[in-house]
């Protein structure tokens, strides 16, 4: 064989292999650099964290603090601490005996804070998970003490408290002639149906126990329909707690055909143009707050680069441009408002960003305080089974599927979200809600403290403006000015739409308040070259040390070495807040 025709074959052969390889090239261009965009090498890292806890002369000075600062750390630490076994002590106790036993909050209260402060922290600064009564926007737990609610109840909670209990109440007295009888159905099932069908635009309905279960149906229908494998879930997003919709860390194995692509890029819609094995792409229309990443949890704010923020045109954009490409490609477009339905409009995520999928899922609020999972879709895809292939079925089972009583409630909440005057409530909730993070976080500013409101609409989350390695120290502050948090802290807070003017000034006085008293207590001073970065290269080297040396032992405060080493790092690292609050290049 001549040169030539040597070269001309190599030529080929490279151009065969590249032409095989652009698929592989396109998805790996669509996926976001972060680790959670990358669940396997998430995983394996995730695997390899080892664990180690500061001791108490460490605690208070991780970040090189000098001693003046690490006393006054120490002295606010007891008196929240003081404050707290005060206040609360049947709750503590009640709280501290309850968790023997039940598994959930044993994992909570081990994630509030980062694992290197854990153990201290735990020990000596105790809360309450346990409450006894709500009234309007308060929660008030076993010593009486009254709290405003910024939990939200995981999100179900959109209307007041006392707005569900009327629907539980009223729900169960409308089925009580049935009682808890399964299978068949309640006569008030046709008219959730109705009301459901008008309000997602879709031709069916099924029922499930939860959300996750709603998710998990609408992927199995698509994978049915479809005969396509791979769903295609966007970075960070939540779905549920199953394998498929969760890769990376907290899925024990690992997740097989599930693409993680970016949120808001270009890349991704070519992979969806020109790959042919996706099934469905599902979307977490709350993930317009922080695109790119999942709701961070104080247990992991080991610096202050959380970044939230909410763009509504663009985010619109957004979905419009994977609509156009889902239908071009007709893959179905599952959109998930477990979270998002009947908070941000009447007709869910689908009204607000005009957006129409082919499956809804809805859970959380409507089951009208009971637990509820629905799946709306087309007629096509919500079909079990083929006509012309008996034993070819998708099956989905649950046995308090259509429960009488949630049925009940259901139609209870669904009836009264035709009230006009809630309907109406609906027409300036972005101003109302935008206004007052507008306001709270103008104060804020004002008075020079390093914390920042981002919301859509009532869900909102807290960023810090200030590098520190105590961030995590501001739930505690909210909670001994009398605010409610769920376990994950400031990453989420969820109002309810019942709070007043008068309401909210009250909890943004607190949170004012609460900013003050961490400022006062030394928790965010840093020295002046100190950066997100230089905190997570100083936490990797704690993890490398750990795993080579097996402990990590604390040095004497030497400001000289430490000033030598922030700036060597600052000049090191990117910049980490620019244009962060969007995530992509866009």
């Amino acid at each position: 064989m001549t040169f030539a025709a040597t070269l001309s074959a190599s030529l080929a052969a490279v151009g065969v292999l590249l032409f095989l390889l652009r698929p592989r090239w396109r998805l790996s261009m669509a996926k976001h650099p972060s680790l959670q965009g990358h669940a396997r090498i998430a995983r394996w890292l995730g695997g390899r964290v080892p664990y180690y806890q500061y001791d108490e002369a460490h605690i208070f000075a991780s970040d090189d603090a000098p001693p003046a600062i690490v006393e006054r750390r120490r002295s606010a630490f007891d008196r929240l601490a003081d404050l707290f076994h005060s206040r609360a002590p049947e709750t503590i106790r009640s709280t501290d005996a309850l968790a023997t036993g039940v598994s959930d909050l044993q994992f909570t209260t081990a994630y509030r804070v980062p694992f290197q402060y854990r153990a201290y922290v735990n020990r000596r600064l105790k809360i309450g998970s346990l409450v006894q009564d709500t009234s309007g926007v308060l929660v008030t737990d076993l010593d009486g003490n009254p709290a405003y609610d910024l939990a939200g109840s995981y999100g179900v909670n959109v209307f007041g408290y006392d707005f569900y209990k009327e629907c539980v109440d009223a729900g169960i007295e409308r089925v009580r002639d049935l009682g808890p009888l399964l299978g068949a159905y309640h006569p008030v099932v046709a008219d959730n149906v109705r009301r459901l069908k008008a309000i997602s635009g879709l031709d069916e309905v099924s029922f499930h126990m939860s959300g996750t279960e709603a998710v998990m149906q609408a992927v199995r229908l698509a994978r049915f329909h479809t005969g396509r494998s791979h769903l295609v879930r966007f970075c960070g997003a939540y779905h549920g707690w199953w394998d498929d919709v969760q890769p990376g860390v907290g899925t024990p194995g690992p997740a097989r055909s599930v693409y993680t692509l970016k949120d808001l890029d270009e890349a991704s819609l070519e992979v969806l143009r020109t790959r042919r094995d996706i099934a469905c792409v599902l979307v977490n229309p709350l993930q317009a707050l922080h695109p790119n990443a999942a709701a961070s949890t104080d247990g992991s704010l080991v610096d202050s680069g959380r970044r939230a923020s909410f763009d509504r045109e663009w985010y619109t954009a957004w979905l419009q441009d994977l609509r156009r490409v889902c239908s071009e490609r007709r893959i179905p477009l599952i959109l998930d408002e477990v979270f998002v339905g009947f908070r941000v409009a009447y007709g869910g995520a689908q009204e607000y960003f005009g957006i129409a999928a082919d499956l809804v899922t809805y859970g959380k609020t409507l089951g009208g305080g009971l637990p509820v999972g629905v799946l709306c879709g087309r007629s096509d895809l919500m079909k079990r089974f083929k006509d012309d292939r008996p034993a070819d079925i998708c099956f989905a089972r649950g046995t308090f599927n259509s429960h009488p009583y949630v049925m009940g409630a259901m139609n209870e909440f669904l009836r009264r979200l035709d009230d006009s005057q809630l309907r109406r409530s609906y027409v300036d909730i972005d101003a109302r809600w935008n206004e007052r993070a507008a306001a709270l976080n103008a104060r804020l500013e004002a008075e020079r403290l390093p914390v920042r409101f981002a919301n859509l609409a009532s869900i909102w989350s807290v960023c810090y403006t200030r590098p520190s390695r105590y961030n995590w120290m501001f739930q505690y502050y909210l909670r001994a000015e009398g605010l409610a948090l769920a376990w994950i802290g400031t990453g989420r807070l969820i109002f309810s739409h019942d709070y007043s003017d008068r309401d909210f000034q009250a909890v943004a006085d607190r949170i004012v308040a609460a900013a003050r008293a961490m400022d006062a207590g030394g928790w965010w001073w840093h020295a002046p070259h100190l950066t997100n970065a230089a905190i997570r290269r100083r936490v990797l080297r704690e993890m490398l040390a750990v795993r080579v040396r097996g402990a990590i032992r604390s040095r004497p405060h030497d400001p000289a070495r430490s000033d030598r080493e922030d700036r060597r790092e600052a000049r090191t690292a990117a910049p980490y807040g620019r244009g962060a609050h969007r995530e992509t290049g866009r």
